[in-house]
């Protein structure tokens, strides 16, 4: 585990969002997390509504699950979702100014939360499925993240994570150059490894179904967000004042994002969990609770 620092918890992950709202929407828009390509050729609007599709399939969701989307950001892929799939979903997060702009874009079975997961209040077996897109990073008890998870879940729920990882084995001068300040400057308490959050998740009561490394497959976020930002910078002030003299200054570290994903240090993991049924067998995926009981 890359840089476990408790300092690194839930109120600074929060002025980080409130803080930099509007650098993050400008530059990348409502969804705040990587795009997925799979021909290079689509817009980065297609490319992160893609990796929203790639993880309701893997969830194999069915109109009317009840789903949590776990560091929820804007809302948007509980938006996606909730239209393309007809699912309902509760989405947490821990950024006030997150939490207005979803209540300023309802739509029907959508309801966002402002709330920490690791406290998140949700009734036992409550879900059918859950999703948590680059937000387990943040978590200080990442062991606790899929605990809750585990326990909100009903039998036989699927679990999908998308995040980002520690390259195993990583030499120490990409940790002290790259990923440690990755984690400071985007207020991580620590990234993990595949093998670390296998084994957590493993310990939680989860089975792993699949994992996908599609570190290739979404790298050029970064490159597409540096062009942005350099062009943000160039034609707005506010934007160059608040990138320059924010207290949280990931944007100016995205460079070191580029050099972690072109040298291997950085990774981007996709994990298909699931946990057992009340038989002790795991969820077939596209099947619903009801059909798995008759």
């Amino acid at each position: 585990m890359i840089l476990p620092n408790t300092s690194q918890n839930a109120a600074a992950v929060a002025d980080h969002y409130d803080e930099l709202d509007p650098i993050y929407r400008r530059v990348w828009g409502e969804h705040v997390h990587h795009g997925l390509w799979a021909t290079g050729r689509e817009t980065p609007t297609e490319a992160v509504e893609a990796l929203v599709d790639t993880v309701g399939d893997r969830l194999g969701l069915l109109p009317g699950e009840a789903c949590v989307d776990i560091g929820c950001g804007y809302g948007s892929t509980a938006r996606q979702l909730a239209v393309t799939r007809g699912v309902r979903v509760t989405g947490l997060t821990l950024s006030a100014e997150q939490a207005h702009y979803a209540a300023t874009h309802p739509v029907p079975e959508v309801d966002i939360h402002l709330r920490d997961w690791l406290d998140n209040g949700l009734t036992d077996a409550s879900a059918n499925a859950a999703w948590a897109i680059e937000s387990s990073e943040h978590m200080v008890d990442k062991p606790n993240f899929f605990a809750e998870a585990h326990r909100v879940l009903s039998p036989g729920g699927r679990f999908v994570v998308c995040a980002w990882l520690a390259e195993t084995d990583v030499s120490g001068w990409k940790v002290r150059h790259l990923l440690e300040p990755i984690c400071r400057e985007g207020r991580l308490p620590s990234m993990g490894t595949r093998e670390e959050y296998e084994a957590m998740a493993t310990a939680a009561g989860f089975v792993i179904d699949d994992y996908e490394d599609v570190s290739r497959r979404v790298a050029r976020t970064w490159t597409i967000c540096a062009r942005r930002l350099v062009k943000a910078f160039l034609v707005d002030r506010e934007t160059r004042r608040l990138a320059l003299g924010a207290r949280n200054r990931f944007v100016l570290g995205i460079p070191r994002l580029i050099l972690a994903y072109r040298t291997g240090a950085m990774r981007y993991g996709i994990f298909t969990l699931s946990k057992a049924k009340e038989n002790g067998a795991p969820r077939e995926p596209g099947s619903s609770p009801q059909q798995e009981s008759a």
